[in-house]
C-alpha cells in the first residue's frame, strides 16, 4: 500500500445528524421530491443548529488523517427574511475518563463572498454557504470539529436545513 495525499475530499453530511436548541418553534423532517430537509415552522424567535463535522479519518499520528479545509452549508430561508444568521466552528478535544468535557475552542473563518455580511445571511433564498478555516489543522483521534449556526428568526420567517459538507485534504 502506498502514501495517499488527496486534497479533494468531501464527505456529505445528511441534515438529520444536526441538533436543533430551539425553545420557540417546533421542527420536522420533510421530503420535497426526494430532497430530505430538517424544517423549522415559523416562529419568532432565536435557535441553534449544530452540525457536527464528521471527518472519516481521524488518526493518532501527527500530521496524518484528515485535515477538514471548509465546509459548505445548505439551507433555505422562505416567506421572510430572517433577522440574523452567523456561524461559529469550535475545535473540541475529547475527555479522558473521569475527566469533564473542556472549553471548546473556536476556528478562525471566512465566509464566502455570498455570505460574508450579516444581510447576505438572512435573505429569502436557497443557500449554499462556504465557511473556509483560516489556518486548517489535523483533526486527530482525540478531537471533534463542530459547526454551529445561531439565528433569529422573524415570526413568519421559515427555516429549512439540507445538509452539509466536509471537504478535506487525506492524508495515509
Amino acid at each position: 500500500m502506498g502514501y495517499i495525499h488527496d486534497t479533494g475530499m468531501c464527505v456529505y453530511l445528511p441534515p438529520e445528524i444536526c441538533q436543533v436548541d430551539d425553545e420557540a418553534s417546533t421542527w420536522s423532517d420533510e421530503d420535497a421530491t426526494g430532497v430530505w430537509s430538517k424544517d423549522r415552522a415559523a416562529a419568532d424567535g432565536s435557535f441553534y443548529l449544530k452540525i457536527p463535522a464528521l471527518v472519516p479519518h481521524q488518526n493518532s499520528t501527527a500530521d496524518k488523517g484528515s485535515r477538514p479545509t471548509s465546509i459548505d452549508i445548505w439551507y433555505q430561508v422562505l416567506t421572510t427574511a430572517l433577522d440574523s444568521l452567523a456561524a461559529d466552528i469550535q475545535l473540541e478535544t475529547l475527555p479522558a475518563h473521569g475527566a469533564a468535557w473542556g472549553t471548546m475552542v473556536a476556528q478562525a473563518f471566512t465566509y464566502d463572498s455570498y455570505h460574508d455580511t450579516a444581510g447576505e445571511r438572512i435573505t429569502v433564498a436557497a443557500h449554499k454557504m462556504t465557511l473556509t478555516l483560516d489556518s486548517p489543522d489535523w483533526v486527530d483521534n482525540t478531537r471533534m470539529l463542530l459547526v454551529q449556526l445561531t439565528v433569529d428568526a422573524a415570526a413568519t420567517s421559515v427555516f429549512k436545513y439540507m445538509g452539509a459538507r466536509v471537504n478535506y485534504t487525506l492524508r495515509v
